[in-house]
């Protein structure tokens, strides 16, 4: 039998020095950001049963999840998604908190991606939910959240709206069954121009047809707006498409230029969003570091109607992009290393701490002898060497021992 004991699975990595600091940098910055708009960070747990994951509700297909039994032999998932917990906390040990709840999260999720093409199964997640507000005011809440927090991190994104209203509206005219539609609905979102012309050459070409052929390229400023006007009919389409527009002029006035962009080609998840949806954008990576929009209708599923809004951020991706920048704190090496004689090891470990409450950012040696201690601190670029015996004495790391 082969032993896999020296590599990590398909679809994850070890997080080393450098990387654990990006991430750790990433979640305290939008942590910060969070509360400081007054979200309450919540957790929940890694395992959750499957039920509260079914495709018809969550949209994630079974064999995308990790799968195991609990003890009585119930069917349970790794945590593929952050939403539906919070959705299943919300109406059950929050059921009697006042609406509208602000909650957010930093927490792993795991979910397999057939062929991977560059995406993790496991990654780091953080986000907002704001549960029981409806309406153009909690929107713009959460849009402008999502743009504050990319902005503190990377200053060149780009956020892109959708509706999918707009998209719902028109497919409910194609000629197809709903098995026929979801697989539309993906090659629209993953552009895949050529697959999409050919599902759509072999049905008769209506005006709803050809208004899906052209959503993909559906992107760019308000003219895209205009565009999409002039070849719609249905009113329910229509009226997304304004929403979109007020939402896009609103958010212009933070100055953003034209990092705000309109994609009526936004349809992840078609099932799970019912209004504005959105996605965010930063140089270095190839997926969105950020999606999310609004999903009415979840909640029904818990027997506790309410109206929600949110979006995760993929911080393993958000850190990475920091990473290669160079924007990421470096960890500074010690300022001094601590070492003690034979018989002096807890007098130098007080030492240490003295330094610490100085603010002098000191370490302590495990080394038998001095030799190696300089050696070491040579190696991590650390300064001085102070000997604790005796007397106290610190000598230069460059100097030669006498």
């Amino acid at each position: 039998m082969k032993n896999y004991s020296k590599i990590t699975p398909v679809g994850t990595k070890d997080l080393l020095f450098e990387e654990c600091l990006a991430n750790r940098t990433v979640s305290f910055v939008l942590g910060n950001v969070f509360s400081q708009r007054g979200f309450h960070e919540v957790l929940t747990p890694g395992i959750e049963f499957y039920d509260l994951f079914k495709e018809e509700v969550s949209g994630i297909p079974m064999e995308y999840m990790f799968k195991m039994s609990d003890s009585k032999g119930r069917l349970m998932v790794v945590r593929p998604d952050s939403t539906l917990p919070i959705a299943r906390m919300v109406t059950t040990r929050l059921m009697n908190e006042r609406h509208p709840l602000r909650l957010y999260y930093n927490q792993r999720v795991y979910r397999y991606n057939p062929g991977l093409t560059g995406r993790s199964n496991e990654v780091m997640q953080t986000g907002i939910e704001l549960i029981g507000a409806k309406g153009k005011r909690a929107d713009l809440e959460v849009l402008t959240t999502a743009i504050e927090a990319l902005s503190r991190c990377v200053p060149d994104f780009r956020m892109e709206l959708g509706n999918a209203k707009f998209f719902r509206a028109l497919a409910k005219n194609l000629p197809v069954d709903d098995e026929e539609r979801e697989q539309i609905r993906q090659l629209i979102e993953s552009k895949n121009y050529s697959a999409l012309n050919s599902v759509l050459d072999q049905l008769e070409q209506t005006q709803a047809v050809n208004m899906i052929r052209r959503l993909p390229r559906l992107f760019g400023g308000v003219e895209v707006l205009d565009e999409a006007i002039t070849m719609c009919e249905d009113e329910a389409a229509l009226k997304a498409l304004e929403y979109v527009r007020e939402i896009y002029q609103d958010l212009t006035k933070l100055g953003l230029g034209d990092r705000i962009m309109i994609d009526l080609g936004l349809v992840q998840r078609n099932d799970y969003y019912s209004d504005i949806v959105f996605s965010g954008y930063v140089m270095g990576s190839g997926e969105p570091v950020l999606i999310g929009g609004r999903y009415d209708k979840l909640l029904d599923h818990f027997e506790r109607p309410a109206a929600a809004i949110g979006f995760g951020i993929n911080v393993d991706a958000l850190a990475n992009v920091m990473m290669k920048r160079g924007n990421v704190p470096q960890k500074k090496a010690p300022d001094v290393l601590v070492h003690s004689e034979k018989g002096y090891e807890i007098e130098a470990i007080r030492y240490t701490g003295t330094l610490s409450e100085a603010g002098i950012n000191g370490e302590n040696s495990v080394f038998e002898t001095i030799e190696e201690a300089i050696s070491y601190a040579r190696y991590r670029g650390i300064p001085r060497l102070t000997v604790v015996g005796a007397e106290i004495k610190t000598i230069e790391t460059g100097e030669e021992i006498e």
